[in-house]
């Protein structure tokens, strides 16, 4: 009760307050929920960054594993690595020499990621080229053709060691001409490993985190030292992936690692754990803070706020109470723009209203006016009639002047229509009328498809002055042309009759074309079917009559496939005076 007798500025203090302490309460809800959460989303996002990573570095891999059988299997150098074992002579060994070294350039030996490709043939002879080729002592060397006879032609990757800092892939040479197998020499692919995994590690090797990749108990990457130490994660139980949170050196570390799915090796991400929760507290701390800062700030705000949209609404409803009193001088306070929010609105609103009670007779009066203007200009703008009428004639004398009899007899039928259909204007005319309006169109219709036409009306005379809708009669004839004469090949026949049954007047137009549907029928009836032609439809025509003579008048139809069509107008037997 206190509270809905206060003020409109108090209540919105009030609630403003409820809703910033209530907001305070749920955002810490949220907070505490969501920093929970980011705890554990944070070890999926980071198992998720090692994949991609990894995934990113084999596709590099496998290029360069594809790079690697290319040139072994390139049918050049195997050429020139059989000359040099079956005739071993200074020229051989020198146009080998050139020759090798220019094709593993055009294969790919300047790769991004290539330092240098270096082949050796089976008597240990260096073929190098690359960005930074070196030579290998003979530990160096002789791993990489033990690591590469043991794959037995397959590619090995071979980590760094105390002879040779960067990884290699080596793959043993073999004549396959023939399949004879016989070894021909070793490959050797020194690849840019810091190059490579910081174009696909960048998220994952930094300073909150290192990676490492480790193959069993050697250390692929990174060159330097790491800052766990590396007995510590080849001793994890691991699954295929997964993370875990182990303690060395006096620190926790959270680890997320990932075996690799095309080589031997194991990825892992070491991140120190309690420093990412030094991170979340400072952050939980800092946000408590800000909130309780914003809180104060939104409260002295609130009443500020509240006075700025309650004081309008007292000017405005003192203006109301002398409307009330029947004064409709509606005046604004000088030197005052209203503002744009609502308020002002609403002020715009009220003053418009009293505007326009003072001026709604005038503007009824001036509307009025605009109205009947408007039908006179409509009337004007309309085509006058009989500049068609001598048009038609026109174009009716000039066929006539040329011997165009066709011509001229379908233009006197199409004036003809044109007249009886602009000049009758009653909604309601004769039969007979109607039958003057259908002759001209059956003229027409003549000329156009001929002995193919068969027309004929049956209609008694003494029914010739019976009402009837005005164009209720020759759509049904348009109809009967277009569903039935233009569907056929052989002559069809129209016949339009009428006769009067208990004192109900039938008009029917039948027709021996190819039927329709009982579906089709319907959609004819109920409009969803447009008309062919620019007759009117079927519904139009039952709509007339229904509004004219009531519910039990209207249309039937009858019609089946291959059996013709008959529609029949259904309507009062009324007799009009001949003379109307």
């Amino acid at each position: 009760m206190l509270f809905s007798n206060m003020r409109i500025k108090y209540k919105i203090f009030v609630l403003i307050a409820a809703l910033m302490g209530g907001l305070g309460l749920i955002t810490n809800f949220i907070l505490q929920y969501a920093f929970g959460t980011y705890d554990s989303v944070m070890y999926k996002e980071s198992s998720k960054a090692l994949s991609i990573s990894s995934m990113g570095m084999e596709n590099e891999l496998k290029k360069i594993s594809t790079l690697s059988f290319s040139v072994v299997t390139d049918p050049d150098i195997q050429a020139h690595l059989w000359n040099i074992r079956t005739a071993d002579t200074d020229y051989v060994s020198y146009v080998a020499f050139t020759k090798i070294r220019e094709r593993m350039v055009e294969l790919g030996a300047l790769d991004k990621y290539v330092l240098s490709m270096q082949l050796y043939d089976v008597n240990d002879k260096e073929y190098a080229v690359g960005t930074r080729p070196v030579t290998l002592n003979q530990a160096r060397l002789q791993r990489l053709k033990w690591e590469a006879v043991a794959n037995k032609g397959g590619i090995t990757w071979v980590p760094p060691d105390d002879n040779d800092s960067t990884l290699t892939a080596t793959r043993n040479i073999r004549r396959y001409e023939e399949l004879s197998l016989e070894t021909l020499g070793i490959l050797a692919i020194r690849v840019d490993v810091s190059r490579l995994f910081s174009d696909y590690a960048k998220g994952l090797d930094n300073e909150d985190s290192q990676f490492i990749i480790l193959k069993d108990d050697e250390v692929v990457y990174p060159e330097q030292e790491t800052d766990i130490k590396l007995e510590t994660l080849t001793a994890l139980e691991k699954e295929q992936q997964g993370y875990k949170i182990i303690r060395d050196g006096g620190k926790s570390y959270f680890i997320t690692y990932l075996s690799s799915a095309y080589t031997d090796w194991t990825y892992y991400t070491v991140t120190p754990y309690d420093q990412i929760f030094y991170t979340t507290v400072r952050m939980k701390s800092t946000v408590i803070l800000i909130y309780g800062l914003l809180f104060v700030a939104a409260v002295l705000l609130a009443y500020q706020i509240s006075r700025r949209i309650t004081v309008p609404l007292e000017k405005l409803s003192l203006k109301m109470k002398r409307v009330q009193l029947g004064h409709f001088d509606y005046q604004d306070e000088e030197n005052s723009a209203l503002p744009m929010d609502e308020v002002g609105q609403m002020q715009r609103n009220f003053r418009i209203m009293v505007e326009r009670i003072n001026e709604l007779i005038q503007e009824n009066y001036v509307k009025q006016l605009a109205i009947k203007d408007t039908q006179f200009k409509a009337l004007q703008a309309q085509i006058n009639p009989h500049f068609l009428y001598n048009t038609l004639e026109t174009i009716n004398w000039s066929a006539k002047m040329s011997n165009q009899t066709r011509i001229s007899q379908m233009v006197e039928s199409l004036g003809a229509l044109l007249r009886l259909s602009i000049n009758t204007r009653d909604p309601v005319i004769s039969l007979s009328r109607e039958l003057e309006i259908i002759n001209p169109y059956i003229t027409i219709q003549r000329f156009r498809f001929e002995e193919r036409l068969d027309f004929h009306i049956d209609v008694p005379s003494h029914l010739h002055y019976c009402s009837i809708p005005k164009l209720s009669v020759q759509p049904l004839v348009e109809n009967a042309i277009n569903y039935a004469l233009e569907q056929m090949i052989e002559p069809c026949t129209i016949r339009l009759a009428a006769a009067v049954t208990a004192n109900k007047l039938r008009i029917s137009v039948e027709d021996n074309g190819p039927g329709m549907e009982k579906e089709f029928v319907n959609k004819l009836r109920q409009g969803i079917v447009k008309p062919k032609g620019t007759g009117l439809g079927l519904q139009n025509i039952e709509e007339r009559i229904k509004i004219l003579y009531g519910e039990e008048y209207g249309l039937e139809i009858e019609s089946d496939p291959g059996q013709g069509t008959k529609v029949t107008l259904v309507l009062p037997y009324e007799v009009r005076d001949e003379h109307v």
